[in-house]
């Protein structure tokens, strides 16, 4: 009176079970195995999902580079600004962020308050020479 639930399994031919990885044999298998679908997949509807995924990758490639130059175009035409490279010098919560030398102004980063220091007249970076 006691019901056993069906076991699905492959058989490795050319390698041992534990060297299969994902993607090694095709997902309409997998969904069969892991009982996703009731019946198992035959050639022809894996062929048609092969060739399916093909086109879709070809598709994808040719919308990107369409995509590429239509950019192009627009950065010489100068209607869109181009891509900015942002420089990073430091961090928010470095005591001494972006300052090599002392200021005369003040300066607050993260948690840590620096005062301004003193500069003798005409001494500074901030007068021309």
């Amino acid at each position: 009176g006691q019901i056993i639930p069906e076991r699905r399994f492959v058989e490795a031919i050319n390698r041992q079970a534990y060297q299969y990885e994902t993607g090694d044999f095709p997902t309409e298998w997998e969904a069969w195995i892991r009982k996703k679908r009731n019946d198992p997949p035959t050639i022809e509807e894996i062929l048609k999902n092969e060739n399916y995924r093909e086109e879709m990758k070809q598709k994808i490639k040719d919308v990107s580079e369409k995509d590429k130059l239509l950019q192009a175009k627009e950065y010489k035409e100068g209607l869109v600004a181009g891509p900015v490279h942002t420089q990073v010098k430091g961090h928010a919560s470095a005591p001494y962020y972006g300052k090599k030398e002392p200021s005369q102004d003040p300066t607050s980063t993260a948690s840590t308050f620096q005062p301004g220091s003193w500069m003798p007249p005409g001494s500074g970076s901030s007068h021309n020479k």
